[in-house]
């Protein structure tokens, strides 16, 4: 039972501080398009579906890595990666930095993307999921967005790299290591010495008289040698391991993305990068007072709900550190004013500096400005 237990502790610590993403990623990513209903409104829907692999090797909270974008192993692009996972949250943010091979058919332009995705483990199965951009390096233009699903695998459609390789060994060579023979252990041990006796006792050990041994029946019953664990025993013991640690996971609950964000195009006009610890975001109307009305999403949780632009701020304030590195703002129109389109004035204080972002936005298109934290 003490084993039992031994091995169902040691596997809740494994489990409960092992927060490695370090390995083989796959999945796959669909490309979001809209359409134009017959009332004009745009409905995204997911038409492209494609595989997608990303080998991780993580260093504190940060990572490098390697993707592959791919409809086969003939047809793909392959490109290096950077980012950082933040083990409280446990978001991982991942930009492709370049193209390092591509193979595809036809003319077409290359893009690269950044991730926003979120870790989560359920069983013995970790996944990653969440949603990307991404940017055509012809033009800087957009190539489009959409959502992401990656489940953790251990081998490759193409070839382990070489950081992967090198962290196995490593892992092999660290094992070894920790176990030492008995008999070293026993070449080290100091041999006892006999215990000297004097004179007078070697006289009295002489002299004593040993009484003949009693036949003495012991109350306490033996001892039982506990029997050998049986392959059957050993599948109970896996399942109820399992078992265990099913209900000592935390539910992760899933991010409800707001109707009007999933609905609209969503067009990054900006992208922030700062030291700054405190961001604020004051938003006015930018133009004539003509009525424009605006909600603002902050991680896609409503943070400013319906309020009319005016020369009067809108106020919107967070963080930004280590362990919280990234931040998507969505403004999105809620009517078109009396003049169209809805357009605003976003001004950003970020430390010592100051930002402005001239935002125009409609009932088919929300407009994305992502702010990211560089300590250095």
């Amino acid at each position: 039972m003490k084993k039992f237990l031994s091995i169902v502790f040691c596997l809740i610590a494994v489990s409960g501080f092992s927060q490695d993403i370090t390995g083989i990623w796959r999945g796959y990513f669909n490309q979001v398009e809209y359409m134009t209903t017959e009332d004009g409104n745009k409905v995204a829907v997911n038409s492209n579906r494609y595989k997608l692999e990303v080998q991780v090797d993580l260093k504190s909270n940060r990572f490098d890595g390697v993707t592959y974008s791919y409809l086969s192993t003939i047809f793909y692009g392959k490109a290096s990666a950077a980012g950082t996972f933040n083990i409280k949250s446990k978001k991982v943010l991942m930009e492709e930095l370049k193209l390092i091979e591509v193979r595809m058919s036809g003319v077409s332009d290359a893009c690269i993307m950044t991730y926003f995705l979120q870790y989560s483990k359920s069983g013995d199965e970790e996944f990653l999921e969440g949603t990307y951009t991404s940017m055509n390096l012809r033009d800087s233009s957009n190539c489009g967005r959409g959502t992401v699903f990656l489940r953790r695998v251990i081998t490759s459609d193409f070839y382990k790299e070489p950081f992967l390789v090198k962290r196995e060994k490593e892992a092999e060579n660290n094992k070894t290591k920790t176990i030492t023979p008995d008999k070293v252990i026993a070449k080290t041990e100091k041999p006892v010495e006999p215990k000297k006796t004097t004179p007078i006792e070697k006289n009295i050990k002489k002299n004593t008289v040993i009484p003949p041994k009693k036949n003495i029946v012991s109350k306490t019953p033996p001892k039982k040698t506990d029997p050998k664990i049986t392959p059957s025993k050993t599948k109970d013991i896996k399942v109820a391991v399992i078992d265990t640690l099913k209900k000592i996971d935390k539910k992760i609950t899933p991010l409800v993305i707001p109707k009007v964000l999933a609905t609209r195009e969503n067009e990054v006009v900006r992208t922030i990068t700062t030291n700054a610890n405190e961001i604020s975001i004051n938003v006015y109307d930018n133009g004539t007072i003509d009525n424009d009305t605006v909600s603002v999403y902050l991680d896609k949780k409503l943070v400013i709900s319906k309020q009319r632009l005016t020369t009067n701020a809108i106020n919107v304030k967070f963080k930004l550190d280590d362990t919280n590195n990234y931040h998507e703002l969505v403004m999105v129109a809620e009517n078109l004013g009396e003049i169209p389109p809805n357009t605003s004035l976003m001004v950003v204080i970020a430390g010592t500096k100051q930002y402005e972002v001239r935002i125009t936005s409609n009932e088919q298109k929300n407009a994305v400005v992502i702010f990211k934290y560089e300590k250095d």
